[in-house]
């Protein structure tokens, strides 16, 4: 198995932050133009990893369903932080911090319109890491 950790900068708001191009050099380079297995994974405790089509809105989409489902409000009795800091430790149940995307010939297999994307509601937290791993199949 091969790994390597990726920064990504979230910013102080909301944001569905593409990682594809990222996962997609990984997976060329560490498995030597082969096929096997890309696990992302996001060490933290409020954020996740979608599989979704991006730029057409959907990640927006993502983000209002997020809120609805889990508001910036006071209800949330993980408290420190932010308002409504709580939801993003809520967030992971919903969108798993992990995903596995096979690779084929080197590339991820994924869908015409799919993307890896990291998702991040903590907006008292910037700075991500994700660490990516290749199995060799």
């Amino acid at each position: 198995m091969e790994s390597t950790v990726i920064e990504a900068t979230t910013g102080g708001h909301e944001t569905v932050h593409d990682i594809t191009a990222e996962c997609a050099r990984f997976a060329a380079s560490a498995s030597g133009g082969g096929d096997g297995l890309l696990h992302v994974f996001v060490p933290h405790a409020t954020a996740g990893v979608a599989l979704i089509e991006l730029g057409a809105g959907s990640d927006d989409d993502l983000l209002a369903a997020l809120g609805d489902l889990l508001p910036a409000d006071d209800r949330w009795r993980h408290a420190h932080g932010s308002r409504g800091h709580g939801r993003s430790h809520v967030l992971p149940a919903l969108v798993a911090p992990y995903a596995t995307i096979p690779v084929l010939g080197g590339r991820p297999a994924l869908g015409t319109w799919q993307s890896v994307a990291l998702v991040d509601l903590n907006v008292d937290n910037p700075d991500r890491r994700v660490r990516l791993s290749f199995l060799a199949g």
